[in-house]
């Protein structure tokens, strides 16, 4: 089974997204009148909820305890499973079907070609919760021009998944404009209709608050920083080098790694772990970008922190020891990683059994390992992190959906949010037994119609609190787990952790230009005045007014450091 953790992608990208930020905009500008928060602008949907506003309308937490983990949740941690699965011992998590057999349609991003609308796979998920789902798979690459269109259109789908790194622009306030309030269905006790989401952890839920309405459906995520430095052991030991533990450990190590004649390199790309060894706040999230400093609210972009991450990666480029490819920002960093030309590289946690299970039986590297070594400050000290996201997805239902439509929807969510070590997680995550894959030495293994059907939809409606299992490779479920436990040790929430806020939309492409701007940077391509004049420009030009009006959300909500 996998893990419900963060996006796949080295982080979340702050695309600009322009032709669905301004279809959305449409979609406002339409006469559809926008719920307010709790602080924020009437009638904009500005702002943010929180504190006892917040508690006023989540669902309550009841834990139901259907699967104990093999390794407990500790600092932030994902839940951890290390034991092979046994089908006879599967528990149930959906007693009773709760679908009335109604129809829903879907809209959700899809990676690669969408199975059939009558296959295996969805025919029998809709039999066993007892809804008739309809599939609208849209590519999973150019999504947020897809909602975006879809928002600003008289026709939306029942449900909608929307990924947290499609939240650009003036997408979220069209979410608030025209998606339905939940809370008449799961705020408080109404929730325990639902097991599985009361089980969810409650700050995801409080993620899914748009608008100050409890609007979206989470996947819940472990907040701890999910970009991990990773290292080839095997070379490691074969040339007795050592886990550098700084940052001039690291560049020194890339140099003696380094034969350009050899086509080796030190490393990739590294400016994502970068900015956790220098300990800057991250950028996948613009609320997460802002921390108390003396007393000021501060962006990410004003810290010093943030242009030593900069300039460090910016030595590794000019000292040679990171590969062209990287440089000239093509190819695929884990394909250089696995066939050798790169030591190390940074990359979702995830990364680290894909690699495992790809390599496993390698004749061209029979004793390939990664391994994720730990953050390290820059200065070799403990680092210092930043919590990420505890929710990054969420599924919506659109705003005018009949009681009928809501309560199939809530009853396919709850399924999908089944935990590990049920009959619904492997009908979720593997499809039916025999079918879609079989079970051999306890491992599941998906046929070649698993592998054609069972792909990403039904895990994207909803989920259990985050766990870590794979029981082709425990020893790398354990490792994760423990990784992120370690890593957890040392993260700090941010002010504005755990909470949805809709910028006012002035603001909405403010921070648009820094991404493009960091890769030139510390490829050579622009000099640090041109960085410095890029935040000197977005003070200016609205960042100033910006941080005042988050000063007014923090004064108003108070800090969820």
């Amino acid at each position: 089974m996998t893990p419900k953790a963060a996006s796949a992608s080295p982080a979340p990208s702050r695309r600009s997204f322009l032709s669905s930020t301004a279809v959305a905009a449409v979609a406002v500008a339409g006469g559809m009148p926008l719920l307010a928060a709790c602080s924020g602008s009437a009638g904009s949907g500005e702002g943010t909820t929180s504190g006892k506003s917040a508690k006023k309308i989540l669902p309550a937490y009841r834990a139901h305890n259907i699967v104990t983990p093999d390794i407990p949740s500790k600092n932030g941690s994902s839940v951890g499973f290390t034991g092979k699965v046994d089908l006879s011992k599967l528990a149930t998590a959906v007693p009773e079907k709760l679908g009335t057999g109604g129809k829903v349609t879907v809209m959700a991003p899809y990676w690669g070609t969408p199975p059939k609308a009558d296959c295996a796979y969805y025919t029998e998920l809709n039999k066993a919760v007892g809804v008739e789902i309809t599939w609208q798979n849209q590519d999973g690459n150019h999504y947020g021009e897809k909602i975006g269109a879809v928002l600003a259109s008289s026709s939306l789908p029942d449900m909608m998944v929307v990924p947290g790194w499609e939240l650009a622009g003036k997408i979220p306030t069209a979410l608030a404009a025209k998606m339905l309030d939940l809370g008449p269905y799961l705020s408080g006790s109404k929730v325990e209709k639902y097991p599985n989401l009361a089980a969810m952890p409650s700050d995801a839920w409080q993620r899914g608050i748009f608008g100050g309405k409890l609007r979206g459906i989470p996947v819940p995520y472990s907040y701890v920083p999910n970009i991990v430095p990773f290292y080839r052991k095997d070379l490691f030991d074969k040339h007795g080098w050592e886990v550098p533990t700084s940052a001039d450990e690291f560049l020194a190590l890339a140099k003696e790694m380094t034969s350009k004649k050899a086509g080796v390199y030190g490393c990739d790309d590294m400016k994502w772990s970068s900015f956790n060894i220098f300990g800057s706040l991250g950028g996948s999230e613009k609320a997460l970008g802002w921390k108390l400093q003396d007393g000021k609210l501060v962006n990410r972009v004003e810290t010093d922190e943030y242009l030593e991450a900069l300039e460090w990666t910016r030595k590794l480029y000019a000292a040679g020891v990171v590969h062209p490819e990287a440089k000239a920002a093509t190819g695929d960093s884990s394909l250089r990683f696995t066939s050798g030309k790169v030591m190390m590289f940074n990359g979702d946690i995830n990364t680290w059994y894909f690699k495992t299970a790809e390599m496993a039986g390698s004749k061209s590297a029979p004793d390939f390992q990664i391994v994720g070594m730990d953050i390290f400050g820059h200065d070799g000290g403990d680092p210092k992190l930043f919590a990420g996201t505890p929710a990054n997805m969420w599924t919506f239902i659109r705003k005018d959906a009949s009681k009928e439509v809501v309560e199939n929807a809530l009853a396919a969510a709850n399924y999908s949010a089944s935990p590990y070590g049920t009959r619904e997680r492997m009908m979720v995550d593997y499809g039916v037994e025999g079918t879609h894959y079989t079970v051999k030495a306890g491992v599941p293994v998906k046929t070649e119609l698993g592998n054609t059907d069972v792909m990403n939809t039904w895990g994207m409606l909803a989920g259990p609190a985050s766990f870590i299992a794979h029981p082709d490779f425990p020893e790398i479920a354990r490792a994760k787990v423990e990784w992120q436990q370690r890593m957890g040790a040392f993260v700090t929430k941010p002010p504005f952790y755990g909470l949805t806020i809709i910028e006012p939309s002035r603001y909405a492409n403010l921070s648009d230009q820094f991404e493009q701007l960091e890769d030139d940077f510390v490829r050579g391509n622009k000099k640090l005045g041109d960085v410095q004049q890029a935040i000197s420009d977005w003070k200016s030009k609205g960042g100033d007014k910006l941080r005042d009006w988050y000063k007014k959300l923090l004064d108003e909500n108070g800090s969820a450091s």
